[in-house]
């Protein structure tokens, strides 16, 4: 059965993206995240490299030579591929479900306080649970 962990209220999604990431790089496990947002890939991009004062957050884009071998990974769902399908955690930045989700044993979803982004992410919760997952519900509200 699929875990997915919903993490609401979040008041900076990206910032909570590399608290996960450092997570995941600690218990050496991989992690891809994709998004179509080619500037918000960007911008998770450069808070990997500096988001921590004393490292960084080992990642590469997907299309990288070295994605192969780095826990972090990240890129746009047009560029998954079976290459791509390794890892055992996908973090979705995507509006949608990814159809290939369920070849990862978690998925994590992390969902801001605008009434867009809460109501997308009910339109997704709604399909995970119908078709049998785990779902986790973490409150970042306090």
């Amino acid at each position: 059965m699929i875990q997915v962990d919903y993490y609401t209220g979040a008041a900076d999604k990206l910032a909570i993206a590399c608290r996960l990431c450092t997570k995941v790089v600690q218990q050496m496990q991989r992690m891809l995240i994709l998004s179509d947002d080619a500037l918000q890939l960007a911008q998770l991009d450069k808070l990997l490299w500096t988001f921590s004062s004393v490292s960084f957050i080992p990642h590469c884009f997907v299309d990288n030579q070295l994605s192969s071998v780095t826990p972090i990974v990240l890129g746009a769902p047009t560029q998954v591929h079976d290459k791509t399908l390794g890892y055992t955690i996908l973090l979705n930045f995507y509006d949608e479900i990814l159809p290939y989700y369920q070849q990862f044993n978690r998925v994590i979803e992390i969902v801001d306080h605008t009434p867009v982004d809460k109501e997308k992410a009910r339109k997704r919760y709604r399909i995970y649970q119908a078709q049998g997952c785990d779902i986790r519900h973490h409150n970042l509200d306090g």
